[in-house]
């Protein structure tokens, strides 16, 4: 089983899809390329001509594989689609990176996936038992499994079939011989959209791809909908009874890239809003607002406009740094952090500074990069985290620690605040949250979001570990672990 060894959330995945398009693998390419926050393990394009489907995968980034002409020319057809891959269930190998492809009775059906299932391992085990062969340690087959056994005569029909079985937050996009469909879970968790490039439709996980590639954005994939294009034509349906959306937080706080688009606005703007907010709680007297960046900044902003306190670059990040390239004693790894931030000591030294971040996870990057700034001269360091305290995991395809881990789960705020040396610790109310991403308080009978790493409310109750087991346990189920 991976092990969470870094000290932000992860989002699983990004996936893109094109329809009708004589270029459609470099469009794919390129809007995989907007979508690498979403993902850095493995990338991979399936392509349709018409008669053969075309597949290619490779682990890393986008940039590093798919730039490359050759490639593009093994995935000719003017239907494609693609995913970046972050893996939050099964092992990391070539084999689980998306988009999977199966040859069914009713033909090829390849299928790309964002987020998790829930009730991933109980369908699993049902279906083994009922003679299924798995190629992969992925969630992502079990709905590929699911389709090709269900008794229904159209596919459309098969998709929904299986849809009612699975639980959990999700986006997939779908291409068979005649359709590309995108599908959004009854609760929208896992976001998707809707672009138009002439003639051509593309689905994708945030509106950032689609001005990549030029493409105008029509509109945000509806929780339950399922959306699909033949025949050059877009149609819609909506087999999942009615349900309030509860689209993931985080997607506003961290997950999307700040000139994506979500509900109207840019992400950007929702967290500069957050920083407001969190200035409104409990301002303090300081010299310097300082960011984490790049995750911080837009709060910091938001919050030095808010306080009139001077917004400084106090950190600067390292941007060609992937992995820790070497960590063989406990002494090197304990630099890491210095390989991707540095302080500017001349602007920190001798100042009380506010030390802005987006979240707080298990708190060890938090403290080093204190005791980086004292190191660098701070007389005093504040931290303000805007989002309120994680407390509770997650289940629907965020790569997050377990609850033992999570630094707010059983600590106060003040033993927090011991934790990370800090001269003081506030993070954002709930109810701040709520008025900066919609302008009025949370709704405890009508939640606008999946908010649960706050509040343990879960829109989906994760039937796997009600059996006792982990999602993240999916490789276990052959008897050993793939890890």
């Amino acid at each position: 089983m991976k092990k969470f060894n870094i000290d932000k959330l992860r989002e699983e995945c990004g996936i893109f899809g094109i329809s009708d398009h004589s270029d459609s693998s470099a469009l794919v390419a390129l809007g995989l390329h907007a979508l690498q926050h979403r993902g850095q393990e493995g990338c991979g394009i399936v392509s349709f001509d018409g008669k053969n489907y075309h597949s290619e995968k490779r682990q890393g980034l986008v940039g590093d594989h798919f730039t490359n002409p050759d490639i593009i020319k093994k995935l000719p057809g003017s239907f494609a689609i693609g995913h970046n891959r972050y893996s939050t269930t099964g092992e990391t190998s070539l084999r689980n990176i998306q988009p999977f492809f199966a040859d069914l009775h009713m033909g090829g059906l390849s299928v790309a996936h964002n987020g998790n299932l829930t009730n991933a391992l109980l369908l699993r085990e049902s279906l083994v038992k009922d003679g299924a062969i798995f190629r992969t340690t992925s969630d992502t087959e079990t709905i590929v499994q699911l389709i090709a056994k269900s008794k229904r005569d159209k596919f459309l029909e098969k998709l929904i079939d299986a849809l009612f079985q699975i639980q959990g937050g999700y986006s997939l996009i779908l291409m068979t011989n005649k359709k590309l469909v995108g599908v959004r879970d009854p609760f929208g968790i896992r976001p998707l959209v809707i672009g138009k490039l002439k003639d051509s439709f593309i689905f994708a996980s945030e509106t950032c791809a689609l001005d990549i590639v030029g493409a105008t954005f029509i509109r945000e994939v509806e929780n339950g909908e399922i959306v699909y294009i033949e025949d050059k034509k877009i149609k819609s349906i909506k087999p999942f009874p009615k349900q309030k959306t509860r689209p993931c937080v985080f997607e506003y706080i961290y997950f999307a890239r700040p000139d994506s688009l979500i509900d109207g606005k840019c992400a950007y703007e929702y967290r500069k809003k957050l920083g407001i907010e969190l200035a409104k709680e409990g301002n303090i007297n300081a010299d310097l607002v300082v960011p984490v960046p790049d995750s911080g900044v837009p709060a910091a902003l938001g919050y030095a406009e808010q306080s009139k306190i001077k917004f400084e670059l106090g950190l600067i990040r390292n941007h060609y740094v992937g992995r820790t390239f070497i960590e063989p004693t406990q002494n090197i790894r304990s630099l890491g952090v210095k390989l991707k931030l540095s302080s500017t000591k001349s602007i920190v030294n001798n100042k009380s500074i506010i030390l802005i971040d987006d979240s707080l996870v298990r708190g060890t990057t938090c403290h080093k990069i204190v005791k980086m700034l004292y190191e660098a001269g701070a007389k005093e360091v504040h931290v303000r985290i805007a989002c309120p305290e994680i407390k509770y995991p997650d289940f629907y395809g965020v790569d997050m620690p377990t609850k033992e881990e999570l630094l707010a789960y059983k600590k106060t705020n003040q033993e927090m605040c011991n934790y990370i040396k800090a001269k003081s610790l506030k993070f954002l109310s709930l109810d701040g949250l709520y008025y900066a991403l919609t302008n009025s308080k949370r709704n405890l009978n009508y939640p606008q979001f999946s908010d649960h790493y706050f509040t343990g409310d879960y829109p989906i109750k994760p039937s796997d570990n009600i059996k006792g087991l982990k999602v993240q346990q999916l490789s276990l189920l052959s008897g050993k672990s793939n890890n």
